[in-house]
């Protein structure tokens, strides 16, 4: 699944079963913690939340977690044996909120087609933090 991201890499086939998500979600926290991603944690576990969900629902066979990151990356691919693509739908109650958030807090997401389905894959950066010091940077006489 994927190409990789950074130096850690996570990969789980999960059980088909809606108790999966928080298995994935507890999975994806320890490789966040891990990796020493620098990003919004929760973040990632809401599109975490998000994609096996839809994996379960929409998609056939054990879904397959993928987490791959560095400090200031992550992607996150979930594939399934289905091979229906994912399609955004107006965001609510009635049909969930899904791949609105996705395209909220990712940087990046999409469908990859394999020989055994897909992969839903997503990727979420670490918000820039400037320094706050001129002394950071040197010659600035800070």
């Amino acid at each position: 699944m994927g190409s990789d991201t950074g130096p850690y890499q996570l990969e789980s086939r999960l059980p088909e079963e809606m108790s999966s998500i928080t298995l994935a979600r507890r999975l994806t926290r320890r490789a966040l913690a891990e990796c020493g991603y620098g990003g919004y944690h929760e973040d990632v576990l809401l599109v975490v939340s998000e994609l096996v969900t839809n994996a379960l629902v929409h998609g056939e066979g054990p879904p397959l977690l993928r987490v791959s990151g560095d400090r200031v990356r992550v992607r996150v691919e979930v594939g399934d044996a289905g091979v229906d693509v994912p399609e955004p739908r107006e965001p609510g109650p009635a049909h969930g909120w899904g791949l609105h958030v996705i395209k909220l807090l990712c940087s990046g997401w999409g469908v990859a087609h394999k020989d055994e389905g897909k992969v839903v894959w997503c990727e979420l950066g670490a918000p820039f933090a400037p320094a706050t010091s001129p002394a950071a940077f040197p010659g600035t006489g800070g």
